[in-house]
Protein backbone atom coordinates (compact mmCIF):
# COMPACT_ATOMS: atom_id res chain seq x y z
CA UNK A 1 0.00 0.00 0.00
CA UNK A 2 1.15 3.37 -0.66
CA UNK A 3 2.10 5.85 1.76
CA UNK A 4 0.00 9.35 1.44
CA UNK A 5 3.67 10.86 1.62
CA UNK A 6 4.71 8.78 -1.04
CA UNK A 7 1.23 9.83 -3.33
CA UNK A 8 2.39 13.45 -2.77
CA UNK A 9 5.72 12.95 -4.04
CA UNK A 10 5.07 10.96 -6.75
CA UNK A 11 2.42 13.32 -8.13
CA UNK A 12 4.91 16.15 -8.05
CA UNK A 13 7.49 14.49 -9.68
CA UNK A 14 5.05 13.44 -12.66
CA UNK A 15 4.90 17.74 -12.91
CA UNK A 16 8.51 17.34 -12.60
CA UNK A 17 8.69 14.94 -15.86
CA UNK A 18 6.15 16.56 -18.07
CA UNK A 19 7.56 19.77 -17.39
CA UNK A 20 11.70 18.70 -18.15
CA UNK A 21 10.02 17.06 -21.39
CA UNK A 22 8.37 20.57 -22.33
CA UNK A 23 11.66 22.27 -21.83
CA UNK A 24 13.99 19.88 -23.49
CA UNK A 25 11.84 20.32 -26.43
CA UNK A 26 11.77 24.74 -25.56
CA UNK A 27 15.75 24.52 -25.82
CA UNK A 28 15.40 23.71 -29.43
CA UNK A 29 12.78 26.68 -30.22
CA UNK A 30 14.83 29.75 -31.56
CA UNK A 31 13.13 31.94 -29.15
CA UNK A 32 15.36 34.79 -27.13
CA UNK A 33 17.74 33.13 -24.07
CA UNK A 34 16.03 35.74 -21.53
CA UNK A 35 12.41 33.86 -22.23
CA UNK A 36 14.00 30.04 -22.12
CA UNK A 37 15.86 30.91 -19.05
CA UNK A 38 12.53 32.45 -17.25
CA UNK A 39 10.67 29.69 -18.24
CA UNK A 40 13.17 27.29 -16.60
CA UNK A 41 12.61 29.01 -13.71
CA UNK A 42 9.12 29.21 -13.55
CA UNK A 43 8.53 25.80 -14.61
CA UNK A 44 10.96 24.69 -11.35
CA UNK A 45 8.82 27.09 -8.98
CA UNK A 46 5.41 25.35 -10.12
CA UNK A 47 7.25 21.77 -8.37
CA UNK A 48 7.32 23.06 -5.30
CA UNK A 49 4.05 24.65 -5.57
CA UNK A 50 2.24 21.63 -6.54
CA UNK A 51 3.97 19.68 -3.51
CA UNK A 52 2.72 21.97 -0.79
CA UNK A 53 -0.90 22.83 -2.52
CA UNK A 54 -1.30 19.17 -3.30
CA UNK A 55 -1.00 18.50 0.96
CA UNK A 56 -4.23 20.69 1.14
CA UNK A 57 -6.39 18.45 -1.43
CA UNK A 58 -5.80 15.24 0.89
CA UNK A 59 -8.56 13.26 2.26
CA UNK A 60 -6.41 11.77 5.00
CA UNK A 61 -5.31 13.97 8.03
CA UNK A 62 -2.42 16.33 6.23
CA UNK A 63 0.93 16.91 8.15
CA UNK A 64 0.87 21.08 7.53
CA UNK A 65 0.68 23.14 10.71
CA UNK A 66 -2.35 23.63 12.21
CA UNK A 67 -4.36 27.31 12.55
CA UNK A 68 -3.10 29.59 15.28
CA UNK A 69 -6.65 29.44 17.38
CA UNK A 70 -8.82 26.17 16.90
CA UNK A 71 -11.39 24.13 18.43
CA UNK A 72 -10.96 20.57 18.77
CA UNK A 73 -13.66 18.18 17.38
CA UNK A 74 -12.09 14.87 17.67
CA UNK A 75 -8.82 13.46 18.41
CA UNK A 76 -6.96 10.12 17.78
CA UNK A 77 -3.76 9.03 18.99
CA UNK A 78 -1.79 6.31 17.30
CA UNK A 79 0.89 4.64 19.83
CA UNK A 80 4.19 3.60 18.22
CA UNK A 81 4.83 0.22 16.81
CA UNK A 82 8.54 -0.37 16.84
CA UNK A 83 7.55 -4.29 15.92
CA UNK A 84 6.15 -2.94 12.59
CA UNK A 85 8.40 0.40 12.42
CA UNK A 86 5.43 2.98 13.06
CA UNK A 87 6.80 6.05 14.88
CA UNK A 88 3.14 6.84 16.53
CA UNK A 89 0.59 9.65 15.39
CA UNK A 90 -1.33 11.67 16.50
CA UNK A 91 -4.35 12.98 14.49
CA UNK A 92 -6.44 16.04 15.06
CA UNK A 93 -10.43 16.83 13.82
CA UNK A 94 -9.66 20.73 14.16
CA UNK A 95 -12.09 23.78 13.30
CA UNK A 96 -9.95 27.26 12.93
CA UNK A 97 -11.91 29.77 14.78
CA UNK A 98 -11.20 33.61 14.51
CA UNK A 99 -10.64 36.86 16.59
CA UNK A 100 -14.30 36.14 18.33
CA UNK A 101 -13.61 32.42 18.91
CA UNK A 102 -16.43 31.67 16.28
CA UNK A 103 -15.62 28.45 14.09
CA UNK A 104 -15.23 28.75 10.42
CA UNK A 105 -17.01 25.69 9.80
CA UNK A 106 -14.81 24.51 8.05
CA UNK A 107 -13.38 21.18 9.76
CA UNK A 108 -10.15 19.67 8.92
CA UNK A 109 -7.74 16.88 9.92
CA UNK A 110 -4.11 17.35 11.19
CA UNK A 111 -1.22 15.08 11.62
CA UNK A 112 1.23 16.21 14.53
CA UNK A 113 4.32 13.75 14.84
CA UNK A 114 4.10 11.31 17.76
CA UNK A 115 5.81 12.17 21.28
CA UNK A 116 4.44 10.81 24.52
CA UNK A 117 3.74 14.55 26.22
CA UNK A 118 1.94 15.57 23.14
CA UNK A 119 -0.14 12.23 23.16
CA UNK A 120 -0.81 12.60 26.88
CA UNK A 121 -2.31 16.38 26.62
CA UNK A 122 -4.34 15.30 23.62
CA UNK A 123 -5.80 11.90 25.57
CA UNK A 124 -6.49 14.42 28.30
CA UNK A 125 -8.56 16.82 25.80
CA UNK A 126 -10.50 13.58 24.07
CA UNK A 127 -11.95 12.36 27.68
CA UNK A 128 -13.09 16.63 28.08
CA UNK A 129 -15.00 16.36 24.89
CA UNK A 130 -16.24 13.27 25.75
CA UNK A 131 -17.82 14.37 29.15
CA UNK A 132 -19.31 17.47 27.23
CA UNK A 133 -16.38 20.18 27.65
CA UNK A 134 -15.81 21.72 24.15
CA UNK A 135 -11.55 21.75 24.06
CA UNK A 136 -10.03 24.77 21.97
CA UNK A 137 -6.03 25.15 21.25
CA UNK A 138 -3.45 27.25 20.23
CA UNK A 139 -0.17 26.81 17.97
CA UNK A 140 3.03 27.34 19.18
CA UNK A 141 6.49 27.08 18.77
CA UNK A 142 8.52 24.94 19.80
CA UNK A 143 10.74 25.93 22.01
CA UNK A 144 9.28 29.38 22.44
CA UNK A 145 9.41 30.67 26.16
CA UNK A 146 5.82 31.59 25.65
CA UNK A 147 4.60 28.40 25.86
CA UNK A 148 6.80 27.05 28.98
CA UNK A 149 5.22 25.54 31.19
CA UNK A 150 1.56 25.78 30.14
CA UNK A 151 -0.25 22.96 29.81
CA UNK A 152 2.47 20.65 30.88
CA UNK A 153 4.57 21.75 27.66
CA UNK A 154 8.43 21.85 28.68
CA UNK A 155 10.31 24.04 26.39
CA UNK A 156 12.92 22.01 24.50
CA UNK A 157 14.73 25.09 23.34
CA UNK A 158 14.53 23.08 19.46
CA UNK A 159 15.29 24.23 16.45
CA UNK A 160 12.58 24.91 13.70
CA UNK A 161 11.51 20.93 12.59
CA UNK A 162 10.41 20.27 16.72
CA UNK A 163 13.12 17.60 16.44
CA UNK A 164 16.79 19.02 18.05
CA UNK A 165 18.79 15.92 16.39
CA UNK A 166 17.56 17.21 13.05
CA UNK A 167 16.54 20.72 12.67
CA UNK A 168 16.84 23.65 10.35
CA UNK A 169 15.05 24.32 6.78
CA UNK A 170 15.64 20.95 5.46
CA UNK A 171 13.90 18.97 8.15
CA UNK A 172 10.64 17.53 6.63
CA UNK A 173 8.63 18.39 9.52
CA UNK A 174 9.88 21.27 9.17
CA UNK A 175 8.97 21.78 4.98
CA UNK A 176 5.29 20.36 6.35
CA UNK A 177 4.88 22.86 8.73
CA UNK A 178 5.30 21.00 11.99
CA UNK A 179 7.66 23.46 13.24
CA UNK A 180 4.63 24.01 15.95
CA UNK A 181 3.16 22.80 18.91
CA UNK A 182 0.19 22.72 20.61
CA UNK A 183 -1.82 24.25 23.65
CA UNK A 184 -4.73 22.48 24.25
CA UNK A 185 -7.10 24.26 26.49
CA UNK A 186 -11.54 24.72 27.35
CA UNK A 187 -12.95 26.32 24.72
CA UNK A 188 -12.73 30.16 25.05
CA UNK A 189 -16.12 31.66 24.91
CA UNK A 190 -16.69 34.06 21.66
CA UNK A 191 -16.69 37.38 21.83
CA UNK A 192 -19.79 38.90 21.52
CA UNK A 193 -20.61 42.53 19.86
CA UNK A 194 -21.46 45.19 22.86
CA UNK A 195 -25.68 45.40 22.54
CA UNK A 196 -26.80 49.18 21.82
CA UNK A 197 -28.81 49.96 24.41
CA UNK A 198 -31.95 52.50 23.80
Amino acid sequence: MMSLQTAVLGLSLAYVLLSVLLLAVLIWLPVRRLFKITAILAASAVYVVVFFATQGLLGWSAPVAVPDRFQVLWTRVLEPNPARGEPGAIHLWLEELDDANLPSGVPRAYLLPYSRELAGRVSAAQAEIENGHPQGGRAQLFGSPSHAGVMGVVDTGAPPGGDPSGGGLLDPEFLGGQSKSVDLVPLPKPVLPAKDIP
